[in-house]
């Protein structure tokens, strides 16, 4: 096993206080790792960074014409259940003619911090993963299937989901738990999952999901900020950087497909903190010349956020990372 790297460290009032330690894989679609920092074979669940493929066997159900981008958007999402997020949430619900109360996530509080303070109670809408959700409620009233039990591994549309990644992924024993959600969640590890990121940027790698990835990205693409929201790094990236598809995860998992590289990147940060994910991986796209001059500037909050003293900025999170390229 190969040590978790340093690929961001926190500095205030010029004293490195913090260092956090991750692993990144860049691959192409073919399953080669064309760059590395840490161990591209660490397994881990791909989390939320699962969702545009899930939403892509769910649109299969559903019918790739059916819904509008900001419908497939929100089903891609973690979203920060803003009110624009929680209207498309409801319109896939009225699409398959449920309410609120046929969503088996979890009862949660808003992300966006705005929104979770005008919050008087958790509610299952709110959860980021409701618009996952609410397009896997649709698909099986489409297909006939039943919806009190979609959760489950034995479901129809989650043996699909099971069997689509397998299949983007290259992986044949993909490890099942349970995600945050309550929706089944997969393991495998970081190489395959940026392999899956780089043929979401090429989905006729993607077997008998071609049509309905491409419909998933390109809703993505179309609506980024139905796939985050407000201060949200995977909206930021896709609103600053055109035909780039950004996705992040829990546990600090953050992953992006390069079309025109024909490349996916991975990236974990070990300890799960999340303040790392964003300057590490704006620093791996820098190395991959995947950002121009204007771009990087354009996200020079998100490569270095501030560390705040009294108000003040008083220093910044900023990149270690370093890939070794092959």
């Amino acid at each position: 096993m190969v040590a978790a790297v340093p690929i961001a460290r926190v500095v205030r009032s010029g004293l490195e206080e913090s260092v956090h330690l991750g692993h990144v894989a860049v691959c192409d679609v073919d399953g080669r790792l064309v760059g590395r920092a840490g161990d591209a074979d660490r397994e881990m669940f791909i989390r939320s960074c699962a969702k545009p493929l899930q939403a892509a066997v769910s649109l299969a159900a559903i019918g790739v014409e059916a819904l509008p981008d900001r419908e497939i958007a929100v089903m891609c999402a973690s979203h920060n259940a803003e009110p624009v997020h929680l209207g498309a949430v409801r319109a896939l619900l009225e699409r398959a003619g449920l309410g609120p109360k046929s969503l088996l996530t979890p009862a949660r509080y808003p992300l966006d911090p705005d929104e979770m303070a005008r919050s008087q109670h958790a509610h299952p809408l709110f959860s980021d993963c409701s618009g996952k959700h609410a397009g896997m409620l649709l698909a099986c009233v489409r297909a006939g299937w039943d919806t009190s039990t979609y959760t489950r591994r034995s479901h129809p549309l989650q043996r699909r989901v099971a069997r689509a990644v397998e299949r983007a992924t290259g992986v044949d024993d993909v490890r099942a738990g349970v995600d945050g959600c309550g929706l089944p969640v997969h393991g495998v590890s970081l190489r395959a999952i940026a392999t899956l990121y780089a043929r979401l940027g090429v989905p006729e790698r993607l077997p008998e999901l071609e049509t309905e990835a491409a419909r998933a990205v390109e809703a993505m693409l179309a609506e980024p900020y139905l796939v985050g929201g407000r201060h949200r790094f995977d909206t930021t990236l896709m609103q600053t950087v055109p035909g780039v598809v950004a996705k992040e995860g829990a546990e600090a998992l953050v992953c992006v497909s390069l079309p025109e590289m024909g490349v996916g990147v991975a990236l974990k940060v070990a300890d799960a903190g999340y303040r790392a994910a964003g300057p590490a991986m704006i620093e791996v796209l820098t190395q991959l010349d995947a950002l121009d001059a204007g771009q990087r500037k354009a996200l020079e909050a998100v490569a270095r956020p501030p560390m705040l003293g009294g108000g003040e900025k008083v220093g910044s999170v900023e990149p270690l990372v370093t890939l070794r390229r092959r």
